[in-house]
C-alpha cells in the first residue's frame, strides 16, 4: 500500500480544491489503521440519457480512490432530479418526469461502469432515504438551515436580487443533497467546482446530525470541444462515452492545442510530470502536436471501446481527413426528386435535403466558401448538368453517398 502521502499525491492530480487537505490526511490515517476504507460519494442527477467526457473527470477521481481501496457511492439522484438542481441557471428548471428519470438512470448504470470497478462500487439511488422521510422530518431537516445562509448561493443571490421568482422547492435541493451525506455516512464527497456551495451545506448537515464532517473535493469543469464553454450536449461541444470510436477519436482530434494538455490531465492517468514532459518536447520540437493529440485521442478510445477500435479508428481519421479518402461508413441516400430540374440537379436544394446543409441558404453560402465538393471536385456552380449515376458529396466533415 502506498504511504499516505503518496496517496495524497495521487488523489489530488485532477482536483481543483479539497476542504480540507489536513482533514483528509487524517481520515485517510485513521482508515489505515481501522482498516475501514473510505466512503466516497458523488452523485449524479439522470437529466439526460448519456454521459460525456465532462461527466468522466469526476469518475476518474472516484476511481482512483477505489485503486486506494476505498469504497465508491455512485449516487443516482432520481428524487433531486423531481427538483431540478439549481446550480448554474438564472430560471427554475422545469422538473422532470418520473418516466424519463428512470429511463436516464438505467443508461447511467450501465455507462459507469466503463470507468469504475463495479465489485468497488455502491450504486444508490436517493429514493431510498428521501421517498418514505416524512413530513416531520422534512420540517426538522429544514430547520437545521436558514434561509439566509442559502440565499447566500451565487444563483439564488442574484435571481432575489433581480426580482428574478424562486420557487420553494429549489431552496431544498442542497438539504436533500446534503442528507445524502447523512444517509450513506461519507467520509468525502466528490462533485465539480460549481458544486461547492452544496458540497459544503453537507459538511454543516453531517455536523448536526452527530456525524464527522465530510471532506469535499471538487474537480475543474471540463471545458468542450470549443475551448470556452463548459463541455455541454445542449451546446454540442461534447464527446460523448458511448459515441462510435470513429467520432470520438475526429472529435479529440478538432480540440486546440492548448486545451489537450488539460484533457491528458483530466482525462488520462498520465502524471503532470509526464505531461510537463510532454509539453516541453513539444515547445522544443522534438514532438508536433498532432502526434500528442493523436496519442491522447487513442488513449481515450481506448478507455470506453477497446485498442483495437482506437487503432481502426485512428485509420479512418488518417484516411479520411489526412489523406481525403472517402470513409468506410458514408452513408447511402436515393436523389431527392424536389432538387432535379430541367437544367440539372440543384446543388444548394440536394445539400439540403440530404442533411449536409441547414438550409438552401446555408448551402449557398457554403459553397461559395469553397466548402462543397462533389467526386473529389470542389463546386463553384449551383447546378450540376451531366451527372452520373452515382455521386460522392462532402461538405465539410460530413459525406454522402447519392444514388440517382
Amino acid at each position: 500500500m502506498p504511504s499516505i502521502d503518496e496517496q495524497l499525491t495521487y488523489l489530488k492530480k485532477g482536483l481543483a480544491e479539497i476542504i480540507r487537505e489536513e482533514d483528509l490526511r487524517e481520515r485517510l490515517v485513521q482508515a489505515a489503521q481501522a482498516v475501514r476504507p473510505l466512503r466516497v460519494k458523488a452523485g449524479f442527477d439522470p437529466t439526460a440519457p448519456d454521459l460525456h467526457l465532462g461527466h468522466t473527470v469526476l469518475l476518474r477521481k472516484m476511481k482512483h480512490f477505489q485503486d486506494l481501496g476505498h469504497t465508491v457511492i455512485f449516487l443516482i439522484g432520481d428524487m433531486t432530479s423531481l427538483i431540478g438542481d439549481p446550480t448554474g441557471r438564472n430560471i427554475t428548471r422545469p422538473p422532470m418526469t418520473r418516466e424519463d428519470i428512470n429511463r436516464n438512470a438505467e443508461t447511467y448504470r450501465a455507462q459507469v461502469f466503463k470507468i469504475l470497478d463495479p465489485e468497488k462500487t455502491e450504486v444508490r439511488f436517493n429514493s431510498e432515504w428521501l421517498q418514505p422521510m416524512r413530513y416531520e422530518e422534512l420540517v426538522r431537516l429544514c430547520g437545521r438551515y436558514t434561509v439566509a445562509r442559502i440565499l447566500e448561493r451565487a444563483e439564488f443571490s442574484k435571481r432575489f436580487k433581480d426580482g428574478v421568482p424562486i420557487s420553494v422547492h429549489e431552496l431544498l435541493y442542497p438539504l436533500a443533497q446534503a442528507y445524502d451525506s447523512v444517509a450513506l455516512r461519507c467520509d468525502v464527497e466528490m462533485g465539480g467546482t460549481d458544486q461547492k456551495f452544496n458540497l459544503l451545506v453537507g459538511r454543516e448537515i453531517q455536523k448536526d446530525y452527530g456525524q464527522p464532517q465530510q471532506i469535499v473535493a471538487t474537480v475543474p469543469l471540463l471545458e468542450g470541444l470549443d475551448g470556452v464553454n463548459k463541455m455541454s450536449k445542449s451546446l454540442g461541444n461534447y464527446i460523448g462515452i458511448t459515441e462510435p470510436p470513429e467520432i470520438m477519436y475526429r472529435k479529440v482530434m478538432q480540440i486546440g492545442d492548448a486545451l489537450m494538455f488539460r484533457y491528458y490531465e483530466l482525462l488520462t492517468d498520465r502524471s503532470l510530470a509526464q505531461i510537463d514532459q510532454m509539453r516541453a518536447r513539444i515547445a522544443g520540437g522534438e514532438l508536433h502536436p498532432m502526434q500528442a493529440k493523436a496519442e491522447l485521442a487513442r488513449l481515450i478510445v481506448t478507455d470506453f471501446h477497446s485498442t483495437a477500435d482506437a487503432a481502426r479508428a485512428e485509420e479512418e481519421f488518417n484516411r479520411v481527413v489526412r489523406r481525403h479518402e472517402v470513409p468506410a461508413d458514408i452513408q447511402t441516400v436515393t436523389l431527392p426528386e424536389a432538387v432535379r430540374t430541367a437544367a440539372g440537379i440543384r446543388i444548394d436544394k440536394l445539400l439540403a435535403k440530404i442533411g449536409l446543409a441547414d438550409s438552401v441558404s446555408d448551402a449557398v453560402r457554403k459553397i461559395k466558401a469553397g466548402a462543397v465538393e462533389i467526386d473529389g471536385q470542389r463546386v463553384h456552380d449551383l447546378v450540376l448538368a451531366d451527372a452520373p449515376a452515382e455521386l460522392i458529396v462532402h461538405a465539410g466533415k460530413n459525406w454522402r453517398k447519392v444514388v440517382l
